[in-house]
């Protein structure tokens, strides 16, 4: 890969659960991910990692415990890490793809 540019089409899928697969790529403590959902994904325990990104495309609701935020595409997404921003993602639409920049 070129230096400064993340070449995603030469990157393959990994899939972390039904209805969900990413791409990504990791530099020091930081990666870039390129996450695909479904509305086949169901997210069964509370995530506690943070994630600063953008949906690319699609319509992607997030219930931080009872509270539910709808992202359209276009919707910048800022979760801090922890209790505090505990959150389970479905996607609305048939797929949704977004972009995440994360700690590793």
């Amino acid at each position: 890969m070129p230096p400064f540019k993340v070449d995603f089409e030469s990157i393959g899928w990994q899939s972390q659960a039904a209805g969900m697969r990413s791409k990504a790529y990791r530099e020091g403590l930081k990666q870039i991910r390129l996450v695909e959902f479904t509305q086949e994904f169901v997210e069964t325990d509370w995530c506690l990692k943070g994630h600063v990104g953008l949906v690319l495309s699609g319509w992607l609701e997030i219930d931080f415990r009872g509270r539910t935020v709808a992202y359209p595409e276009g919707s910048g997404i800022f979760i801090p890490p922890g209790q505090a921003g505990a959150h389970k993602a479905r996607s609305l639409s048939p797929v949704t793809r977004l972009v995440l920049v994360e700690d590793v």
